[in-house]
């Protein structure tokens, strides 16, 4: 499969969403759920979530997240995880991880992270994957 491979659009409302949560000037941890609509081919909007820990997001699957560094700094990074759906269609499958690039432009994303089992999302793990960009 081409990594440049599309297979669905973006949603203009999701994109605008999308700009303007990578802006917003809250310090809260929010995070934005997204999902294809199979019958449109079209990444939208799922859900969002305001002031939600970790623990609460993994519960809440089928990016902002309060990041304190160990010398005390308080950073706010913007980040992509990529999971599709346990269980799918092979065709879903190949829907979800062929839309994920085009997604990624569409909101200028830099700190991508994918994992396929949301029991693996936790507050170290994204730690872990968020110390690369230090």
């Amino acid at each position: 499969m081409s990594s440049s491979l599309v297979v669905c659009e973006v949603d203009e409302s999701l994109k605008a969403k999308l700009k303007k949560f990578r802006f917003r000037k809250e310090t809260n941890n929010a995070a934005i759920l997204m999902k294809i609509d199979m019958e449109k081919q079209l990444v939208v909007l799922e859900e969002e979530y305001e002031d939600i820990s970790m623990d609460d997001l993994r519960n809440e699957l089928p990016e902002r997240y309060k990041y304190v560094h160990s010398d005390g700094r308080v950073s706010y990074p913007l980040c992509f995880i990529f999971s599709s759906p346990m269980g799918c269609k092979p065709e879903q499958q190949m829907m979800y991880a062929g839309s994920k690039n085009r997604l990624v432009q569409a909101a200028e994303l830099t700190k991508v992270f994918e994992t396929r089992n949301t029991d693996d999302l936790t507050e170290e793990w994204l730690k872990n994957h968020l110390a690369f960009f230090r």
